[in-house]
Formats: structure tokens, sequence, C-alpha cells
């Protein structure tokens, strides 16, 4: 999994925020602000790589400078409380070059914000940091909050939408006022409008990554936060699956035939204990209409019937035999569970239940707690292997011998202070200890192997109650025939009399 960061926030004068100021650091400039009537001067601001204004069709060409821009943003803004521009902060990634980046960044202004009508002005900064010169490419993005006219002015963020009565009036307060609502005028703001900005940055950065063949992915959001309650298999690549299609096993294949197998586990069982849960709930509904009483004792009494049914039409000794162990089977069964009345029935299918969200739960915490450990052995043997290769560009003193040596093996020093970035800001690591992480995940791994045998009693539990249910269905089905029959014969002999 590679870098993922996204964030969006808003740039308003309520927190003493200056748009001029924003846009000046941003684009390491100096912009002069009407609206304060004083300078914001960072022309001295390192590690900018590209500043560019877009602008939609119908805005004015002279906000391509971005001191007018900007200067016409506080000025139609009013109030000193205004909220002025949205500010975009999202991390670019190591595995691409530097223009690659700036092509993704570009194309996501683009497609994503100007195309909705708004202005944006995008930085791409490379900061060198202190901490072993890690690389951290970001971008910020800049937009405007208010919308265009199609003449090129200003339009409102906002629109009153007027409360009527039912005589079609305006509505009042207790002070005469009229009451509205007050409505965006665009979705700029609106959660979903946030969500489809992660997942179509995603959806580039992931299009980058296979156009250059790069084993890595980023993802927006988990299936938890989709309501998915499956554990996620981890991206294989094509590496691994032409390993594997030449019969070599790898780990991450493994772990995904772990996940896959455990998956359809917990979906079997869960389907199971739904199919119980709505039967019980009918049999619940059909008690109440019928005026029984909900605790009436009932398993044991059904288990007799519907093996003396079984029995009428068995023609053998072993038949016979066969369905008096099942019927022992069921009785044990319904006395080692204290299955008295249908409430018990439904109690011990809540028990399972949460058994089986439990195992579920840690299933779930062991896969991912592996795929991070992979993560973080894989780039810690990356800072292994190149950390002699940055010891040697260190050593050298002489600029231009150092920027050949750097551009020689720009690859490897990218993939050096990208698996160090990763392993910092990701997990919070700065020293590797690769031996324990790899004990640690050989205990992972055992638990997993461990774990079928404790689904095992859940799953015999489970196939004795769908057992139990299939059995009172036959008896109910059976006592239901009889009595039509019954009315039918009572029918026949009132129609002779």
């Amino acid at each position: 999994m590679a870098l993922y960061h996204f964030h969006v926030g808003q740039i308003k004068r309520s927190a003493g925020q200056s748009a001029i100021a924003c846009a000046a650091y941003r684009a390491g400039e100096k912009l002069y602000s009407e609206y304060y009537g004083e300078h914001s001067d960072y022309t001295r601001k390192g590690g900018i790589l590209h500043t560019e204004i877009f602008l939609p069709p119908n805005a004015p060409r002279d906000y391509l400078d971005r001191q007018t821009l900007w200067n016409a943003v506080e000025k139609v803004e009013k109030n000193k409380k205004a909220q002025l521009a949205y500010s975009f902060d999202i991390a670019l990634q190591n595995e691409l070059s530097t223009e690659e980046n700036i092509v993704l960044a570009r194309q996501f202004v683009q497609d994503c914000l100007v195309s909705k009508g708004m202005i944006a002005d995008l930085a791409v900064h490379e900061p060198e940091k202190q901490d072993g010169g890690i690389s951290n490419p970001h971008f910020h993005v800049m937009t405007t909050m208010r919308p265009l006219n199609p003449d090129g002015t200003w339009g409102s963020k906002q629109r009153r939408e007027y409360m009527l009565d039912e005589n079609g009036e305006r509505k009042k307060d207790a002070n005469g006022n009229d009451i509205f609502n007050a409505v965006h005028t665009t979705d700029w703001s609106t959660p979903e409008t946030l969500d489809q900005w992660r997942a179509d940055w995603c959806r580039m950065v992931n299009e980058a990554f296979e156009r250059n063949g790069i084993d890595a992915r980023i993802d927006h959001h988990s299936y938890e936060t989709q309501g998915v309650d499956i554990i996620p298999t981890t991206h294989e690549g094509p590496q691994i699956q032409k390993m594997e299609s030449q019969g070599i096993h790898t780990n991450k294949a493994d772990l995904n035939r772990w996940i896959a197998a455990t998956n359809r586990l917990f979906e079997s069982l869960k389907k199971t204990i739904q199919i119980l849960k709505e039967w019980i709930a009918e049999m619940k509904a059909q008690r109440q209409a019928r005026k029984e009483q909900q605790n009436a004792p009932w398993p044991g009494s059904y288990v007799t019937e519907y093996f003396r049914i079984r029995n009428q039409n068995a023609w053998s000794e072993i038949a016979r035999t066969n369905n008096f162990h099942k019927q022992v089977a069921a009785y044990n069964f319904i006395m080692a569970n204290n299955l008295r009345t249908m409430e018990d029935f439904e109690a011990l299918l809540d028990d399972i239940s949460s058994q089986v969200d439990q195992l579920s739960a840690q299933s779930r915490a062991n896969a991912n707690h592996i795929k991070q450990l992979d993560e973080m052995i894989r780039f810690a043997t990356n800072i292994q292997e190149y950390q002699p290769l940055i010891n040697q560009l260190n050593s050298i003193h002489w600029k231009h011998a150092k920027e050949k040596f750097r551009e020689s093996h720009q690859n490897e020093i990218r993939l050096y202070q990208m698996s160090k970035r990763i392993l910092k800001q990701n997990h919070g690591i700065t020293e590797p200890d690769i031996a324990a992480w790899k004990q640690e995940k050989t205990r992972l791994q055992r638990e997993n192997e461990n774990s079928q045998e404790q689904y095992k009693p859940l799953k015999q539990k489970l196939s004795q109650l769908m057992e139990l249910k299939h059995q009172i269905e036959t008896v109910q089905k059976a006592q239901s025939q009889e009595k039509e029959q019954s009315l039918t014969v009572d029918e026949i002999r009132g129609n002779h009399r």
C-alpha cells in the first residue's frame, strides 16, 4: 500500500487567515493584499516544483495573475468572518517521478475541480526534510468557494428558500421576519462530492501505478466504512501472479487464500444465523397471533413427533435404528443447551452470533496486522539494501559530482526515501526491527492456521439448530395437512346429512 493523504479544509478570516498570504506561501511569491494593506513575502521558500492557475471558460483572463485573483476574492467577501477558499493538501507518490506526479496533480485539478466551475491555484512541493532527507512530495490547491456567473462576475454562495404556509404565503417568526433556509448554490461542500474527489484521486494514482508496472495501490476507504463485513485481500500485482502461475507459492498469495477461505466461512455462518433468526421471528409472530404463551415448552415434543412420523415410513430395522440414534442426538443437544423454550433457542443463537462476530473481528485484526508487518518489512528491507548507496551519496562533497551520482541512482534513492517516509508517517517508525517483525508475523500466521478449530463447535451447533428447525417445520406441515384433511372429511359428512 502506497501513501494516501487527502485533506480538504477552508481558509477563513475567522481563523485569522488571508487568501493572499496563503497563496503567497504556497507559490513562494511576494503578493500584496489590498484588504489588509500589507505584503506577504515567501520568495525564499524552497521546495516548490510547479505552480499554475486554472480557470474555467467563463472566468476573466486577468485571474491568471495570482495577486489579481485572490485580491478579487478578498474584495467580494465583505464579512469579517468570511470563508475565502477551499484548501486541498494531497500526498504525491515517491514511486513516481517528479514529472509523473506533476501530471497527476494537474489532471486532478482540471478534471475534478475546474470542470465543476472552480478557479484553482496549484502548487506542487517537495521539501527536503532534516531527518535523513526523506522526500515528501505533495501538492496544495486553493480553490474559489463562490461560483462564477456566465458573464464572469461572482455569483452567490447561498440562496434563500422561504418557508411557506398552507396558503403559499411566507411564514413569519416571532419578530415578523420571513423564515427561510440557506441553501448552497453548488455541491462543492457536500460529503458526496468530497467522497467522489477522494475516489477520483485514488483512481488516477492507481492507473499511473498500473501503467508503470508498480506493485502499489492507494485506497480512500475500507470495507468497514462501506459496511461490508469481510476481510479485504491485499493487492498481489503482476509479479506475484506470475510466480503463482508458475507454481511458486508466495506469502502474499497464501494470505489472500486464507482470507478468501475465512470470508467464505464467515459468510456461510452468518447466512445460517440470519435464516434461523428470521425463522424464530416468524415462529414468535405465529404464536402471538394464536395467543399462545411465548415461553411454552416446545422443542422436545416436536422431536418426538418428528421421529414418530419418520418411523412410520421406515421399512427396515437399519432405518429405525438410525432414527433412534438421531433422536437421541437431538435430545442430547436440547438437554446440553437447556433448550426448553423458544426463548432458550433464541438466546443460544445470539450467543453463537456473538462468538462468530468476535472470531471475525480477531481474524480481521490478524490479517490487517500481517499486511502491516509485510509492508514494514518490505520498506525496512529497502532501507537496509540502499543505505550503503545513501552513505556514499552523503560522502560526496562536490556539488556537481553529487548531482551526477544522484541522477545515476535516482530510482534507488527515490525508493529509499519513499520507504523511510512511509515507515515514519504510516507507522511512526524511525528504527526498523525486521527480525522482531518477522517473528510477530510467524506467530500471527500460526494463529490463523489454528483458527479453523475455533469455528468447528459453532458450525456444529448451527448445523444442529438447522436440523431442529427442519424437524419442527416437518411436524408443523404434517399437522397442518392433517387438520385440512379433517376439515374436508367434516365437510363431506355435513353434505351427506
